[in-house]
């Protein structure tokens, strides 16, 4: 379990192992629900949080040591080994300052521009899933600000999808209303 801002990375990982990721609003009180509700064997967001409920409820980087060097120690390799298996996502992170009064018309007209070509996820802000790499446009819940996360399978074309987006959102956020 994870939130919708987490790399899709872990799809990736997860069904090599026959297993599937659900995913949350952002935030670990709504990981941590997910997990609950899923009865979710292991969770956490993408800022390295591990959340396992055989421990508690709750991000436990000490925990998320733990069972990376249980990992390590059964596979008997080194730790740049195990991370070279794993699959090629790099993310670009933005930070807009908007009006707070203009934050649902942006996200709308994102859900519009982009919801008519690709798939929208519309859980927590605006998630767009294209061929190449995807990206989510939220609300900050703590300030006057849109997020704006996305990712792809090298840093150029993680900037490239979030430059182009972060170019249309700041005509928006400028626009009248």
């Amino acid at each position: 379990m994870t939130n919708v801002s987490t790399t899709h990375a872990l799809d990736e990982v997860a069904a090599r192992h026959g297993s599937r990721v659900r995913r949350t609003r952002v935030g670990e009180a709504n990981v941590a629900e997910g997990m609950r509700r899923h009865q979710a064997v292991i969770g956490g967001e993408g800022n390295g949080g591990v959340i396992y409920p055989a421990i508690n409820f709750a991000r436990d980087s000490l925990v998320g040591i733990a069972l990376v060097l249980h990992l390590l120690a059964e596979r008997g390799e080194p730790i740049s080994a195990v991370t070279a298996a794993l699959p090629a996502c790099e993310m670009a992170k933005y930070r807009l300052p908007c009006p707070s009064h203009r934050i649902i018309e942006v996200l709308r007209r994102v859900r519009e521009e982009y919801g008519r070509r690709f798939g929208v996820n519309l859980q927590d802000g605006v998630k767009v899933t294209m061929p190449d790499g995807w990206f989510l446009l939220r609300g900050s819940n703590t300030e006057p600000v849109l997020r704006l996360v996305a990712e792809a399978k090298t840093q150029s074309d993680a900037a490239r999808i979030g430059d182009d987006v972060l170019s249309r959102v700041r005509s928006w956020i400028a626009g009248p209303g």
